[in-house]
């Protein structure tokens, strides 16, 4: 599967040439979350459902290990294009992975 993050945020699937929108699974957050919070929980769901550390996942993303540990403690929220990629990873995690490991 080929996905393609739009400037407006939309992830579209690429088939045959032809772009063909795709919505990611929503992450629940727990029910009494604060929305500090559930962002925090959505990172670190995220990662385990990956069966990743947080130093696999930095290394994955390639951003610092301090950045994911941030985000899953509520102390930063995912921001513009970090938000973009988790959003593609919560709906083809694998897709993701390889596609950065051969950048």
């Amino acid at each position: 599967m080929r996905v393609r993050l739009k400037a407006d945020g939309r992830i579209v699937e690429v088939r045959e040439g032809q772009e063909f929108p795709i919505q990611p699974s929503p992450v629940q957050p727990a029910a009494n979350a604060a929305p500090a919070e559930a962002g925090s929980l959505a990172v670190r769901d995220l990662r385990r459902r990956a069966c990743l550390t947080q130093m696999e996942f930095a290394a994955k993303l390639g951003v610092p290990v301090e950045t994911i540990r941030n985000w899953e403690q509520g102390k930063r929220a995912p921001r513009g294009p970090a938000r973009a990629l988790l959003a593609v990873i919560a709906h083809a995690p694998e897709t993701v992975f390889q596609a950065l490991a051969k950048a």
